[in-house]
C-alpha cells in the first residue's frame, strides 16, 4: 500500500485556513458590507489580489520545499483556475435565465463558494484516502477524465439549461418559493409564510454545479500531486478567485470560443497521465508546459476568431447582452 506524505505540518493547515477565514470575513464584512454591482475595475482588482497572493504563496513552497512541491503547486492551480472557467460559463445561464439583479449576485457566489471550500476539503480527504488505499481507482480516475473530456469537446457547444433540472424542478416541488426578491434576502414573508426567494434557488444551481464540476477537478490535480496541502491550497485559491473572475469575465465570455476545446484537452491530457501512471512517467515540469501550452493556443485562437467576426452578427446574442440582462430586476 503507497503512503502519501505531506508538506503541511498542523501549524501550516492552521495558519492557512486562518488566512482563508480572515480574507473571507474581510470580503462580506467590509468590502461587500452593502450590496452593489461589482464594476469592471474592482473585479479586475480583485482578481490581482488573488492571482498575487496565490503567486507569493507558491513563492514561499518553492522556497520552504523546493521545486518540486512548487511546481506542484504552480500546475495544480494552473489546472483548477482553467477549470473553474467552465463554472463561470454555468453562472452566466443562471444569473440570467433567473433574472438575479447584478446588485445581488455577489452575495449568491459568496455563500456558494463558501460552501464550496468545505465541499472540496472532503472530497480532497476522501480521494486522498481512496487512492492510498485502492491505487487501481488512479486508473478509474483516469479514464474518467478522458471520457469527460471527450464528451465537453463533443458537447462544446451545447447550451446549458440549469433552471430545467431535476434538482430545481425537486426543489421547486418541495421548498415554498416566490418569484419575488426581497433585496438580499433567501427567505422571506409573504402571507405568513416563511417563503425560497429566487436567490436561495439561484444558490442552490450554484452549490450544484460546483458538486458537477468538482468531480471532474479534483481528479484531475491527483494526476499532479497527491499531498493533500498542495491538493487543497490550490483548490481553495482557484475557488478564493472564482467570484473576482466572474465579474472581470461575465460579459465577454462569447470572445472565448475554443476555450472549452482547450479545457476538454486539459482533461483528456490528466486523464492519460492518470491511467498511464505506471507506464509514463511526465515531471511536473512538463505537465505545466503541455497544460499551459494547450490552454494558450484555445485563448489566443479564440481572440483571433473574435476579432475576425463582426460584433453583432444577426440572430446571435452575446454574453454581454445576457450579463447586462441580470442587471435588470424581475418584475413581480
Amino acid at each position: 500500500m503507497e503512503s502519501f506524505q505531506t508538506i503541511g505540518s498542523p501549524i501550516m493547515w492552521g495558519g492557512f485556513i486562518a488566512f482563508v477565514i480572515a480574507m473571507l470575513a474581510l470580503d462580506l464584512g467590509v468590502f461587500h458590507r452593502k450590496a452593489h454591482s461589482v464594476s469592471f475595475k474592482e473585479a479586475a482588482a480583485w482578481s490581482a489580489v488573488w492571482v498575487s497572493l496565490s503567486l507569493v504563496f507558491n513563492g514561499f513552497l518553492w522556497w520552504r520545499y523546493g521545486a518540486g512541491p512548487g511546481m506542484e503547486f504552480l500546475t495544480g492551480y494552473l489546472i483548477e483556475k482553467s477549470l473553474s472557467v467552465d463554472n463561470i460559463f454555468v453562472f452566466v445561464v443562471i444569473f440570467s435565465t433567473m433574472k438575479v439583479p447584478a446588485l445581488y449576485q455577489h452575495r449568491v457566489l459568496f455563500w456558494g463558494i463558501l460552501s464550496a471550500l468545505v465541499l472540496r476539503a472532503a472530497m480532497i480527504f476522501a480521494g486522498v484516502a481512496m487512492l492510498e488505499r485502492f491505487h487501481w481507482l488512479i486508473y478509474v480516475f483516469g479514464a474518467f477524465l478522458i471520457i469527460t473530456g471527450v464528451k465537453l469537446f463533443i458537447q462544446r457547444n451545447h447550451e446549458e439549461h440549469p433552471e430545467d433540472g431535476w434538482l430545481m424542478r425537486t426543489a421547486r416541488r418541495v421548498i415554498p418559493s416566490t418569484p419575488h426578491f426581497d433585496g438580499q434576502h433567501f427567505l422571506t414573508v409573504e402571507n405568513g409564510r416563511k417563503l425560497a426567494t429566487p436567490l436561495l434557488m439561484a444558490l442552490m444551481l450554484v452549490e450544484a454545479s460546483d458538486v458537477l464540476f468538482a468531480l471532474d477537478s479534483i481528479p484531475a490535480i491527483f494526476a499532479v500531486t497527491r499531498d493533500p496541502f498542495i491538493v487543497f491550497t490550490s483548490n481553495i485559491f482557484a475557488i478564493l478567485g472564482l467570484r473576482s473572475l466572474f465579474f472581470l469575465m461575465a460579459g465577454a465570455m462569447e470572445k472565448f470560443t475554443y476555450l472549452k476545446v482547450g479545457l476538454s484537452g486539459v482533461l483528456v491530457f490528466v486523464g492519460a497521465k492518470m491511467a498511464l501512471v505506471d507506464v509514463v512517467h511526465l515531471s511536473p515540469a512538463v505537465s505545466l508546459g503541455v497544460i499551459a501550452l494547450v490552454l494558450g493556443a484555445s485563448i489566443v485562437a479564440s481572440l483571433v476568431k473574435a476579432r475576425n467576426t463582426p460584433p453583432h452578427a444577426p440572430g446571435s446574442e452575446t454574453s454581454s447582452d445576457v450579463s447586462r440582462d441580470t442587471a435588470a430586476p424581475a418584475k413581480s
